[in-house]
């Protein structure tokens, strides 16, 4: 059944239009995860979709049994109501049924007409119905339910909502939204403001509910989990894909690949064309041309499309200097604000490693960030840098650029000479081009002043980043960007993030704060979530854990390492072989097959090029493709091998 029809919205806000001719429908089950970079217009559809704001033109069309739910970005709430009684109000329709039933009930006792009593019993059995249906009897637990899992704790039920943070505000919103259940969902990044338990829990909420859905997030992993379609928004229009966001981004590859070669085949034809009138307008061919002049009026009049590609800044930093080692050593350190956050934390980092700090929102994680860089001063414990290091801090508050000076002048190094025109060089690497780059910092959006806060950090000629939520404000491809300039970075890497995907492709080590514990994990959050998988018995540790890596082995170790070496040798159990050691970060075998599939179609196409006469005429193009062949076929060879290691240790 289609719930929802999407005809033809245009939307102008000044001369081009951004949304402009958007089509598609949503039927009974789908869940559409809508994508597209910063500023294509999102959230304007959603707000359209959802009777918010008046299209320039088009139409929405909704079934009649659609209950609608939207949320928002903004809150919005009676300043006299508790956080508790704002979620009730979301079941207000229920609650006034019970009402009606239970008045229904006390005049059904009282009536003496007949036909008085049978219409009374008929409207109290169709309530009955209907609130058993819908669980009416259980509203304070389906409340609670919901409160727990989007992390309010019990203890702030009670609190006014005007005294909640900006956050929690937007988290009651979608409190409000989940217990209404609607059968049609329309959300705006509903996992902002959630940490990684909480998100977790939506995951499995949504996947709980009937209800269709249409998300827009940034969390590619969230929408993996959650989503069985996706409409990819860019240029004013959508193009639908099957799948989750993974699915989206496999075919979307793939229709570059054909988008590419048909547009670059219809240029070389016209080239070509005009080329023989040129050459044959008034010789002895003439006719000829003429007939090439009316196929290239055809072909100009039918133009295929450009291929419909969504460019990523081409991040990069700066090769990383040598330092030694040990690039940084904690020993013992621990610290508290009004309870402990971390207690007796020891650990190396080696040269060239890339750790992830994992954990719920006020763990600890930024505090031990600016304790290693020597901002905060631990309870106890000391913290040693290595030799020639050169710390770069991304602070998530954005700090480090002033709000009154210029973006080119703002990322301007403090021990190093740049001129102008190298800073903009450098900004346009970062996705900041033309006069944005001249625009006071405080101008700038979340995703434009994230992306100068990264050009300030590869100014610096840094060979040790530690970057706290680096994904704030970045649309997908700016993510994959930063990923790909991660993983190419030849120095270490210190990182907190709340996006998963972007751990999976980054970290080799994972440091998670978990309930009266500290866990370290070699490898990304897959594998994290392996070994918590492999022991699902085991409690949270009343002790607290010593953690030590060191620069050879990489192994962790705890403060009952001796005890457990002593049971260990009156057991005398055999001792199990060492684990053999990664080449590879971790990575899903199924997402080297993904990219496996990828260059092995590409390979085949520089094949075939290379294989065509007119090709082999061109020996610029040759060369250029062949160099390009070759590339490719290195990275499968690597790639293959990586399979191959994968397949073997990923259990």
């Amino acid at each position: 059944m289609i719930l929802l029809e999407v005809e033809a919205v245009r939307k102008h806000f000044g001369p081009e239009p951004v949304l402009d001719g958007v089509t598609f429908n949503v039927h009974t089950g789908e869940r559409i995860g809508l994508v597209g970079p910063n500023g294509c217009g999102k959230t304007t559809l959603l707000r359209i979709l959802a009777g918010h704001d008046d299209p320039d033109g088009g139409a929405r069309r909704f079934h009649s049994t659609v209950h609608l739910g939207f949320l928002e970005q903004q809150a919005k709430f009676d300043p006299g109501q508790t956080l508790y009684d704002e979620a009730k109000s979301a079941l207000a329709g229920l609650i006034a049924m019970q009402e009606e039933a239970l008045a229904v009930s006390e005049e059904l006792s009282r009536a003496a007409d007949a036909g008085e009593h049978n219409r009374l019993a008929a409207r109290y059995d169709h309530l009955q119905h209907e609130l058993h249906s819908n669980d009416a009897y259980n509203l304070d637990h389906k409340i609670q339910r919901v409160l727990d899992g989007l992390g309010f704790a019990r203890n702030s039920f009670d609190q006014p909502v005007v005294s909640l943070s900006g956050g929690e505000q937007n988290r009651l919103l979608l409190a409000k939204l989940l217990l209404a259940e609607p059968n049609l969902m329309i959300l705006d990044e509903p996992s902002n403001h959630l940490d990684l338990k909480a998100t977790e829990w939506l995951e499995e909420f949504l996947l709980d509910v009937s209800a269709a859905l249409i998300v827009v997030s940034h969390d590619r992993y969230f929408l993996d989990k959650v989503t069985n379609r996706t409409l990819e928004l860019f240029h004013g229009t959508v193009e639908s894909y099957t799948g989750n966001f993974s699915a989206y981004w496999m075919q979307k590859a793939e229709r570059l690949l054909v988008e590419r070669r048909t547009f670059e085949k219809q240029k070389e034809e016209i080239e070509k064309t005009k080329d023989f009138i040129r050459r044959n307008a008034y010789g002895m061919k003439h006719a000829q041309a003429e007939d090439r002049r009316k196929k290239l009026d055809r072909l100009e009049t039918d133009l295929v499309a450009p291929p419909r590609e969504i460019a990523a800044p081409p991040m990069t930093f700066p090769p990383a200097s040598r330092g030694g080692d040990i690039v940084l050593r904690a020993e013992n350190v621990s610290k508290s604000f009004n309870r402990p956050l971390f207690d007796d934390l020891s650990i190396d980092i080696v040269r060239g490693q890339r750790w992830a700090l994992l954990g719920p929102n006020g763990c600890g994680k930024t505090t031990l960030l600016r304790c290693l860089l020597g901002l905060v001063q631990p309870d106890k414990g000391s913290i040693s840098l290595g030799q020639g290091l050169a710390v770069g801090y991304f602070d998530q508050q954005l700090t480090a650029l002033d709000d009154d000076t210029a973006v080119v002048d703002a990322i301007r190094p403090a021990r190093k000479q740049l001129v102008t025109q190298q800073r903009r060089d450098l900004l346009a690497r970062f996705g900041i081009t033309g006069d944005t780059a001249l625009q006071n910092v405080s101008s700038l959006s979340g995703g434009e002043r994230c992306r100068a806060a990264l050009a300030r950090l590869a100014a610096e000629d840094t060979n040790f980043l530690i970057l706290d939520e680096p994904t704030n404000h970045l649309d997908i491809w700016a993510r994959d960007a930063l990923e790909h300039a991660l993983n190419n970075f030849d120095g270490t890497v210190m990182l907190v993030s709340h996006d998963r995907y972007f751990l999976n492709q980054v970290a080799d080590h994972i440091l998670a704060f978990e309930p009266d514990k500290l866990r370290v994990v070699e490898g990304n959050y897959d594998e994290y979530q392996l070994q918590i998988n492999r022991n699902p018995e085991e409690a949270p540790a009343k002790q607290k854990q010593n953690v030590k890596t060191g620069p050879k082995s990489g192994k962790t170790t705890q403060k009952s390492e001796k005890a457990e070496r002593k049971s260990d040798k009156s057991s005398k159990k055999p001792s199990k072989k060492p684990a053999k050691k990664r080449r590879f970060p971790f990575r899903k075998v199924t997402d080297l097959e993904d990219e496996i599939f990828i260059r092995e179609t590409l390979v085949q196409e520089f094949q075939k090029e290379l294989a065509q006469p007119e090709t082999l005429r061109n020996g610029e193009k040759v060369r250029e493709l062949t160099a390009k062949l070759t590339e490719e076929q290195e990275a499968l060879k690597t790639l293959y091998e990586h399979w191959n290691e994968s397949t073997e240790l990923n259990w």
